[in-house]
């Protein structure tokens, strides 16, 4: 029965933080920082648990990595005042992306990419078309950020459900995000819990899907 329930209790922390983060977000409350700096070590938790179990150890370098460069992406106005906030952060996300993309097409995937996926390049177009006028002198790194992004979400999907619906809802995140950046007149209040809700949801879907398929793996 302990073995059963160590899983759900290391899971519990994320999900209780990504709702209080959430909460205090959509009332304004100073908490907000704080506790969005504890989500991706609290994520880190049921990897960790789960680490000596699972093969290859590649793989969960690859994990660590793209939650430790998340959390810098997250706290990057915090942790580097001194430096532009925005640049930095598309610069440790790009990381991250990039260790998911390499962990969905060398350790995890169990499958093709699907065709369906084809519209994440369609997005990744009508991204560029929408902000592109309004991303002034970031327009190559927004560009080649969002490709990295479309390629997250399109390899994701070789990955088993879990994977595939994370990996589309930290898009989501990131689209919302997007115009919050460069079209803040356009967006209401209430898209900036959404995007951390979207961000919580994927990123939690995610790395539970690459740890249920890299056990499966292991099993085999």
């Amino acid at each position: 029965m302990l073995r059963r329930a160590v899983p759900f209790l290391a899971w519990l922390p994320y999900v209780v933080l990504s709702i209080t983060h959430v909460i205090t977000l959509a009332t304004g409350s100073t908490a907000a920082q704080p506790t969005k700096l504890t989500l991706m070590p609290l994520l880190a938790l049921p990897v960790l648990i789960a680490a000596p179990r699972l093969r290859p150890r590649a793989a969960v370098t690859l994990i660590l990595g793209a939650l430790l460069f998340s959390w810098l992406g997250d706290g990057a106005g915090t942790l580097f005042p001194s430096a532009p906030t925005l640049p930095l952060m598309l610069l440790f996300f790009g990381i991250a992306h990039i260790a998911y993309i390499v962990l969905f097409t060398r350790f995890a995937g169990i499958g093709p990419v699907p065709r369906w996926t084809i519209i994440y390049l369609a997005w990744w177009v009508g991204m560029l078309i929408a902000l592109g006028p309004h991303v002034g002198a970031l327009i190559f790194g927004v560009a080649l950020y969002g490709l990295v992004l479309a390629g997250t979400a399109a390899t994701s999907a070789r990955c088993g459900p879990l994977t595939t619906v994370g990996g589309a809802f930290f898009l989501a995140s990131d689209t919302v995000l997007a115009f919050r950046l460069f079209l803040p007149e356009a967006m209401p209040a209430w898209t900036s819990p959404a995007v951390m809700l979207a961000y919580t949801f994927g990123q939690g879907l995610i790395i539970a899907g690459l740890l249920r398929t890299l056990r499966r793996k292991e099993a085999r």
